[in-house]
């Protein structure tokens, strides 16, 4: 799997530099490094947040606050500290009915309407969350900072991102302004292809976790 370092070394490769780095943190003392220590965390938590991936989500307890929401809600919970973007909410209690094979078994899981909140900062600087509904769980795209939690597209995007904010400093000018354009559109089709990457392997686990239980089968 690719370290950071390894990330910021393709970053200056599609530049065309052949400078290399060996370490961001702390930077090694060239110009390169301390590019890439200003920009990569950037990079990184930018593509985190452009997509809903497998190996960045969670699901967890909300904590319930004291605190009275605001009206038209019920509840107020804290949002985990390590949450980047909501993905939904969800209720532990609902009861699905999914169907396979002309045949139909209940499982908690997700209702078919998406549960409305709102999120807001407190007085206190605790990011909060209003929804109406109680014992409320989160799915959440938190903060991976271990890179070997990375799938192989996700860091070809980070590596083409970075790019295009090292283009300025390291080539300066119109023509790394150019690069830089450049970088970023290479950026946008290497991200699509880890999103469809992403989506195709969550749908296969969904589709495996769909399959008749064995209860079902074993009737």
């Amino acid at each position: 799997m690719a370290s950071a370092v390894d990330i910021c070394n393709l970053a200056l490769g599609h530049l065309g530099d052949d400078a290399t780095v060996s370490s961001i943190n702390p930077p090694e003392g060239s110009a390169q490094a301390e590019h890439c220590q200003r920009f990569y965390p950037i990079a990184r938590d930018m593509t985190l947040e452009a997509h809903e991936w497998g190996f960045a989500t969670k699901r967890a307890n909300l904590a319930l606050l004291t605190d009275t929401p605001p009206p038209g809600f019920t509840y107020v919970y804290q949002l985990p500290s390590d949450c980047r973007n909501v993905i939904d909410l969800v209720n532990p209690y609902t009861i699905v009915d999914v169907p396979h094979n002309g045949l139909h078994w209940h499982g908690y899981g997700y209702g078919n309407e998406p549960i409305p909140y709102e999120l807001e900062t407190l007085a206190n600087g605790t990011q909060a969350i209003y929804t109406n509904l109680a014992e409320a769980q989160i799915r959440y795209t938190f903060g991976v900072t271990d890179t070997t939690k990375f799938s192989a597209q996700f860091t070809d995007a980070v590596g083409w991102l970075l790019a295009s904010y090292l283009a300025g400093p390291v080539i300066k000018g119109d023509v790394g302004m150019q690069v830089g354009q450049a970088m970023y559109k290479a950026y946008l089709a290497s991200l699509s292809q880890a999103k469809s990457n992403d989506a195709n392997n969550r749908r296969r686990s969904r589709s495996q976790a769909e399959q008749t239980p064995n209860w079902i089968a074993n009737r």
